[in-house]
């Protein structure tokens, strides 16, 4: 099964049409479970959907990609607490225009201070605000300084064109943040600007967020609230859904296998499936023992089944493909036929696998002496069944693995350190940008760099990219980079994921994004029908 935009292969399969648009019903509490646990409420200090999914209402950025648009893109960017913005010639000035109507939860007014103090914040020039952990402050590499005109004009310096700022200031990654309220608080009891506020968070058991009968937008949001229980087990949270026990499943958490079992539970239910922007891939710890070897790191790229991968884990319904998601749900990615013929990447997985042997063996492995090894990976459905997979794999290759998992609270910490030798990973990107992308992952001094690439020459050429505004001269340049940073085979790519959303017929207003899983979560167009 492939997937499109529309992905109207797979509404068909499910029996699903499209509905006439509906006037819009206030009230009611959407009730949706989430399978993890939040490791704080603070969106800029952390690197998870568990954190994103569940707080994003509570914030406002400046600009937001539309909520009904699955594609985003900076086509579908809409205003949010700015109400216009326009660049300076040069390309280098972007000046936003405030609305004068927003408050923050406590009733203090925002003013363009906000927003100067939250990126001074997370380009650590703030002397007053810390943040505790800033897993993007690679996003704003070019950003020299934020200036205010009054209380409702802002304006972004940059060191060089970059017409992605305003991709990066779209997704539910970037919320503005308050200057009056400690970050420390922003991790437990957060204050924003959001069509929510916090009502309750206890850790493990649920989130609770209630209406904000202050927010900007008028008439918005349609719901009274959102009860998010935690319900880690997969199989509880189906029972849950299909038994009407919640209005919506978590978002992207319905694996393909399991659509056919909601459909058959639930003939009702309303499901989509989307690319979301999340590979899952290898990393490696180069500076550990004995995976400093070349040889060793090359061999494990050479012995992946992408095929098998996909077919196990998405009956098909995945891609394969490079650093950036492939097409249809992603823009930037390259095209098949250049992606089959990057070295270790290609479909001749015999080949590939003597290769890989041929390498193990002159490293000094083999039949007889085969490397133990622990594959650690995040104790999240996403995570556990590839890495049971790739260990799978590794036998091939003399490599018998033992599954490490890890707490969500630990995982992204525990890999930001390098306190692994192998992992599984996947990596959802907050958007689907090679400024994003390339910045976060592969610049030599990223937090989230994990597998401690470092190639000055490559990354020469992230900003040569960023600042190309023709768009086909971009991607050119774009699918060089990620050819180059494939061969080196320093975190492999293994698969882009698609996962389902379900619905109950009542709930309306809610599209899931096809390029990124953290931008569709504000939940201010969403609605009741009942």
């Amino acid at each position: 099964m492939r997937l499109s935009i529309g992905f109207l292969g797979v509404v068909a399969a499910l029996g699903l049409s499209a509905a006439p648009a509906l006037a819009q019903k206030s009230g009611g509490t959407l009730k949706m479970y989430i399978a993890d646990n939040p490791p704080s409420t603070s969106i800029l200090e952390e690197a998870t959907t568990s954190t994103v999914v569940p707080f994003m209402g509570l914030y406002n950025n400046l600009v937001v990609f539309d909520q009904q648009i699955p594609q985003n893109s900076l086509e579908s960017i809409r205003p949010d607490l700015a109400e216009s913005w326009t660049w300076s010639e040069d390309g280098k000035k972007l000046t936003f225009k405030l609305v004068g109507n927003a408050k923050w939860h406590d009733g203090k007014p925002f003013t363009s201070a906000d927003v100067k103090c939250t990126w001074d914040m997370l380009t650590g020039k703030s002397e007053t605000q810390k943040l505790r952990k800033n897993p993007r402050t690679s996003w704003y590499w070019n950003l020299k300084e934020v200036t205010t005109n009054g209380d409702r004009e802002v304006t972004f310096h940059l060191g060089q064109p970059q017409p992605s700022l305003l991709i990066l200031l779209a997704s539910g990654y970037s919320p503005v943040y308050s200057c009056h309220v400690p970050t420390a608080q922003m991790r437990t009891k957060p204050i924003g600007t959001g069509p929510f506020k916090l009502g309750e968070f206890k850790q493990k058991e649920i989130v609770k967020l209630v209406r904000n009968p202050d927010y900007f937008k008028k008439g918005k949001p349609y719901l009274d609230g959102i009860d998010m229980p935690i319900v880690p087990a997969r199989g509880t949270a189906m029972l849950g859904f299909v038994s009407g026990r919640y209005d919506m499943t978590s978002p992207y958490a319905v694996t393909i296998p399991l659509l056919k079992d909601i459909k058959a539970q639930a003939s009702t239910a309303v499901c989509e499936v989307a690319p979301m922007n999340n590979s899952t891939n290898l990393i490696v710890n180069s500076e550990a023992p004995p995976f400093n070897n070349a040889d060793i790191r090359r061999a494990m790229l050479l012995t992946i089944d992408r095929k098998a991968f996909i077919e196990i884990l998405a009956q098909g319904a995945g891609e394969a493909g490079g650093v950036m998601e492939p097409a249809p749900g992603g823009v930037w990615g390259m095209p098949k036929e250049m992606f089959d013929q990057v070295q270790g990447y290609g479909p001749d997985v015999a080949k590939n696998r003597a290769e890989a042997q041929a390498l193990m063996k002159k490293a000094g492995y083999g039949p007889d002496n085969r490397l133990k090894l622990k594959v650690s990976t995040r104790n999240h459905l996403l995570y556990r069944d590839p890495a049971v997979i790739l260990i799978d794999q590794l036998k091939e290759i003399y490599i018998d693995g033992e599954l490490d998992l890890v707490d969500t609270a630990l995982w992204f910490n525990k890999v930001a350190r390098k306190d692994y030798s192998v992992g599984l990973n996947t990596t959802g990107n907050g958007v689907d940008d090679p400024d994003q992308t390339y910045f976060e992952h592969y610049a030599c001094k990223s937090e989230r760099n994990y597998v401690g690439y470092c190639n000055p020459e490559i990354e020469k050429l992230f900003p040569i990219q960023s600042a190309e505004r023709d768009i086909e001269k971009r991607k050119k340049l774009v699918w060089e980079i990620d050819k180059q940073i494939l061969e080196e085979g320093f975190r492999p790519i293994i698969m882009w994921n698609a996962s389902g959303t379900c619905w109950q017929p009542h709930v309306k207003g809610y599209r899931p994004m096809v390029n990124s899983l953290y931008n569709g979560s504000r939940f201010e167009d969403v609605w009741l029908d009942k």
